[in-house]
């Protein structure tokens, strides 16, 4: 009976792990794009750096922060006209995608940010000294010391949204969440409840590892 249970749910979880993965890649890959020189800009602009500017680092600061503090099912509801004009529907993985990669922005740019203040300040006064470049600087000592921890933050952020996306399925957003709530909780299965909980976990376990075996090969420290 459980075995039989199991077989007929495949062709739905197949379908939930790859919306799954396909409302990942895309926040993530918004994420990476928006919130790498977010964090970067957060940093550099800071008190004492090369380019210090306080009116720019609060307000950028402030924006983070307030983001950050509405937690993930509030914003998700809370964006629904926006997900509405930009993807034409509220419901499905391509809408969960939106309030995803407004929620994965400033997670990112904060670690990027930390990441960044690790590495020592003698490195970047001494690329400063010789004339470098505020992109030079960026490009040639910032990001090739912070790569071990950037890498170590596209893992947190990954781990984040694959949780991120099982709550995105209480509005409709697809994946295993949506799977969980409408085949386990609301027709009272456990098999599709632990099944999905099971995937869930493997997966953040996979990518957990990968993403611990990618920063030691980039860390040339």
């Amino acid at each position: 009976m459980l075995l039989d249970s199991l077989m007929n749910l495949i062709p739905e979880l197949n379908k939930a792990f790859l919306e799954t993965l396909y409302m990942v890649a895309i926040s993530l890959s918004v994420a990476i794009i928006a919130g790498l020189p977010l964090g970067i800009l957060l940093f550099v602009t800071d008190r004492g750096l090369f380019l210090e500017n306080t009116t720019v680092k609060s307000i950028l600061g402030f924006v983070v922060n307030m983001i950050r503090s509405i937690p993930f099912v509030i914003l998700l509801v809370g964006l629904l006209p926006l997900t509405k004009l930009i993807t034409g529907t509220t419901i499905g993985p391509t809408a969960a995608s939106v309030s995803l990669s407004v929620a994965a922005i400033p997670f990112f740019a904060r670690i990027v940010e930390t990441s960044l203040r690790e590495i020592d300040k003698g490195v970047i006064e001494a690329a400063v000294a010789v004339g470098a470049t505020p992109w030079m600087i960026i490009k040639d000592v910032l990001l090739p010391e912070a790569r071990p921890g950037i890498v170590h933050g596209i893992t947190i952020t990954t781990i984040s949204l694959v949780v991120y996306s099982a709550m995105a399925g209480i509005v409709g957003g697809g994946g295993i969440g949506d799977l969980a709530i409408r085949f386990g909780y609301y027709r009272y299965d456990d098999t599709v409840m632990i099944t999905t909980i099971v995937i869930l976990i493997c997966l953040v376990q996979i990518i957990q590892f990968a993403g611990d075996r990618i920063a030691r090969l980039v860390d040339k420290r």
